[in-house]
């Protein structure tokens, strides 16, 4: 049975994936696919091109970086997020991404954004790491008032997050049945109707269809995470979130702090390194490709 990973955002929440994923580089453990919403695409796609430890190398280095993310990018640029400096200067120059790696794995690679102009959620698969790949992943990361929307392929498109909290609907739409899922919200999470949901609406004005899935952003993730738990119980899906509330900010500045959850996810995932691979009915711990 093909099998998906499944990765939630939540920006710097996202290093508790990071400490996952490390832990199944170094492990072998694949998939057939794999999917990421916001931060979870951003830093997933090292998954992918099997570069351990590289998101969590450059957002030590870069946090404190003003080109990197700071309220000059966001006055100067209009993106909180320095989009030349994330997506062209850091993979390209600074910290290389391995577009040859990227490319020649096996495992399918989904990000998932949000129409602006619908207010739906659409996909893109990544085949090689190339421009178009980082146009998706940039737009999947773009967060509503403090990012510019993302033109590509006749689509303007933001934070994927603000529709699915996971590609797990996605996959289940294409028809995969079995899932690991990396969450970075502890169990028993509710996400509550955001305050900033009025703002979003004099924010979005050109975009209602946006404003409207802002709205009710809560309702659409709670629901998701229901159908995640039913999963779960059915044992069609194992889950692997923090133990407790994370407590780093989304802008995190201080390296110890992005370290701390990151070893947070490596440890969550040793814990559960034997599980996992039973699981995935590993043998060699390599996912069956078909």
């Amino acid at each position: 049975m093909k099998t998906a990973l499944v990765m939630e955002g939540g920006a710097m929440r996202g290093m508790f994936t990071c400490g996952v994923l490390d832990v199944f580089l170094e492990n072998q453990i694949e998939f057939d696919a794999a999917g990421g919403i916001s931060a979870g695409a951003a830093f997933g796609c090292n998954f992918i091109s099997r570069q351990h430890g590289r998101a969590l190398r450059y957002n030590k280095k870069y946090c404190r970086d003003k080109r990197y993310c700071s309220i000059r990018s966001l006055i100067k640029t209009g993106d909180l997020y320095g989009a030349d400096f994330c997506y062209r200067e850091l993979p390209d120059v600074l910290d290389p991404f391995d577009r040859e790696s990227f490319a020649a794995n096996k495992t399918e690679f989904y990000v998932g954004a949000t129409d602006a102009l619908t207010g739906r959620p659409v996909y893109h698969k990544c085949t090689d790491g190339g421009e178009e790949d980082f146009a998706w992943i940039r737009a999947s990361a773009s967060m509503p008032f403090v990012s510019h929307p993302v033109k590509t392929k006749g689509l303007t498109l933001l934070d994927g997050g603000v529709c699915d909290a996971t590609p797990f609907d996605f996959f289940t739409g294409i028809g995969y049945k079995k899932f690991v899922i990396i969450l970075t919200q502890p169990f028993g999470y509710i996400k509550k109707k955001s305050s900033a949901r009025l703002f979003a609406r004099a924010f979005l004005r050109k975009y209602p269809a946006m404003a409207d899935a802002f709205a009710v952003r809560h309702e659409r993730y709670n629901s998701e995470l229901e159908r995640i738990r039913r999963a779960e119980l059915a044992g069609d899906a194992l889950v692997i979130r923090p133990p407790a509330p994370l407590g780093i900010r989304r802008t995190e500045k201080r390296p110890e702090e992005l370290q701390r959850v990151y070893d947070t996810g490596r440890s969550e995932a040793l814990k559960r390194i034997d599980e996992i691979k039973s699981f995935l009915n590993c043998g060699d711990c390599s996912a069956e490709q078909s």
